[in-house]
This record gives C-alpha cells, structure tokens and sequence, in this order.
C-alpha cells in the first residue's frame, strides 16, 4: 500500500483564534505526527488576497498563523509546512488547470452564487457587483494547491466539499486530455472538528466580529470569555448544556471526565459567571505553554522564517520536477 498524502491549508486572513485552533489547527497538530502519511501544511496567502488587499495586515495575519501552528505543535520536521507564495509552480498550474476548467462549473460555486444571491435581493443593477475574478476562480487556484502535491486525502469542512469535487473534475478533465497525470483527491470530511459558536452565539468568525483571540494574554482571554452570551436564567436554575455557547466550548478543550463534570454543574443549576470562570481556567491551562511559545516566536520572525523556508524548499523538490512533467504533457516544456 503507497503512503497517504494528507494536504490542509489555512487562509492567513486574519489573528488566529478559537474556532481556527479547535477546527483546523488541533486536527492539522495531530496528523503531523502520524508516521503512516506524508503531510502537507500551507499558509494559503495567495487566497487571502481575495479578501484582503491590505498589505500590513496580510503580513501581520501569516506570521500570527504561522507561529500560532508551530508553537501548538505541527511536527515541521515531519511535515511540510510552507506559505503558498514561496510555491511559484502552484500558480502557474492554476493557469493550465484554468485553460481546461468549464466557466460552467465555476457558475455553480456555492461562494460564487451566494454573494449572486445577496445582489439579487438588495436589487443590484449588477448580479456579479463586488465579484472579483478571485472570488470567481477560487476552486482553481484550491484545486491547483492539492494537485500540486498528489495529495491523495484533504480534510475539509462541509462547506467546503464542493470545491474538492470540482478538484477532482478539473483533474479528471486534464488527464482526459493529456494522460493520468493527476491523482484525484479525496475528501475527508472532519466529523470530530468542532464549529465553536462565538460571543454572540453564532459560528466563530473573524466576519461576525465574535471571535475569541487564540493567544491573548490570561486577563484579555478571560475578559472575552466573561462576554459569551447567556440567558437570564439565574444561579440554582438547572440550565440545558446543549447548544449552549459555553458549554460547547468548554467540551471542546475538556477531556470526557471534564465534561461530564460540567455537564453536572449545569443539572445543579451552576450560575454563569461560575461556568464562565471555569472555562477561561481550562482553556487557560491548555493554552499557557503554547501561549509562551507563540511570544517568542512572534518576538523573533527570523525562527518561522526559517521554518517555512527549509518547508518551501522542500516543497519545491516536489513541485519543480513535476510542473516540468506537467510543461511537457501540454506541450510547453
């Protein structure tokens, strides 16, 4: 049986937080280690772009992301972690694969027509108003970023099981054309990660303004988690844990004896400020070590520097002969 290669990136739109660490980055940690899959960890820049055309910001956004997975623990001497731009060849992939992809099948991208949807209903004289081209042919540049590599598996939320299918029909389409070229990916849909609601109690995102930074000192950490959202029910009430704001977070970080403890608490009526205090106290107690790293690494860039660039390198020893196969197939080389 051939080794799995497993790809996952993350988009450096912004500081890292909560819901990154308990959906993407914690699974990401843990697959670095297994010894039975080659792994592929990138910093997907490029794709921020689409979002983000402030350049200080982008810059503060890939060093943040990128101590923030070293400090937790991604296995770099393991894995290969890179940031996208240090791979030319991805982007000049994204250009054959969009020679070949039908403007069809990117109509049917779901982030495509929901922004479609949003002009539509407030009466835009344009549908594609605020459309970019990035937007557009983002499931080219994602599929360019998988194909690259042979990555034969890709962890993905289910918003994003769409995009890995359009991968495979862009990689299909491109072996019709020029021979088996291309490995197909298969999407691994994270059962396990958790979507963390945020203050407000919708999903946790940096768009909603509701997030809860991932390495805020312990006072700032538990001023935010003091703000999660909660009902007036008061202490001695026995209050429901399921879908609750606090309790879903809590279970995130807890072992399974924490959580039924806290699970009692909540029967037994336990007041919110108690609840709040003790969630700040565990995801604390997870975060402190990782918390010092993550300073120090932000206090001295030239150590991810130097991590991603000995990534990218290797990276590239991938990249650089296969693009060459690729020139030649479509007859450029």
């Amino acid at each position: 049986m051939s080794k799995q290669t497993w790809l996952t990136g993350i988009t450096t739109s912004g500081t890292p937080h909560l819901g990154n660490y308990v959906g993407a980055i914690r699974p990401a940690v843990e697959a670095s280690r297994n010894a039975e899959h080659e792994g592929f960890y990138f910093l997907a820049d490029y794709h921020a772009m689409i979002k983000n055309q402030d350049p200080g910001l982008l810059r503060q956004s890939r060093q943040e992301i990128s101590a923030a997975w070293i400090a937790l623990g991604l296995d770099t001497d393991h894995a290969t972690f890179y940031r996208q731009s240090d791979i030319p060849e991805i982007m000049e992939l994204t250009w054959m694969l969009t020679c070949l992809t039908a403007k069809g099948l990117m109509n049917r991208a779901h982030a495509y027509k929901a922004v479609v949807q949003e002009n539509v209903v407030s009466e835009a004289a344009d549908p594609d108003k605020g459309i970019t081209m990035g937007l557009f042919s983002y499931p080219i540049l994602m599929s360019a970023d998988i194909l690259m590599f042979k990555a034969t598996h890709v962890p993905v939320g289910r918003d994003q099981i769409q995009h890995l299918e359009m991968a495979r029909d862009i990689a299909q389409r491109f072996n019709h054309h020029y021979g088996d070229l291309f490995v197909l990916p298969q999407v691994v849909v994270e059962e396990r990660a958790s979507v963390l609601a945020g203050l407000d109690g919708r999903k946790m995102s940096k768009s909603y303004g509701n997030t809860i930074p991932l390495f805020d000192t312990a006072k700032k950490l538990r001023k935010s988690i003091m703000k999660i959202k909660t009902n007036s029910q008061e202490p001695g009430e026995p209050k429901d844990p399921d879908g609750n704001t606090v309790f879903e977070i809590y279970r995130a970080f807890a072992t399974d004896e924490q959580t039924a403890q806290m699970r009692d608490a909540f029967a037994a009526g336990i007041g919110w400020g108690d609840a709040k205090q003790r969630l700040f106290e565990l995801v604390d107690a997870v975060l402190s070590e990782p918390r010092e790293r993550y300073n120090e690494l932000m206090a001295d860039p030239a150590q991810v520097d130097t991590i991603l660039a000995h990534g990218a390198e290797k990276a590239r020893e991938t990249s650089r002969p296969y693009l060459q196969q690729l020139r030649e197939a479509v007859g450029i080389a």
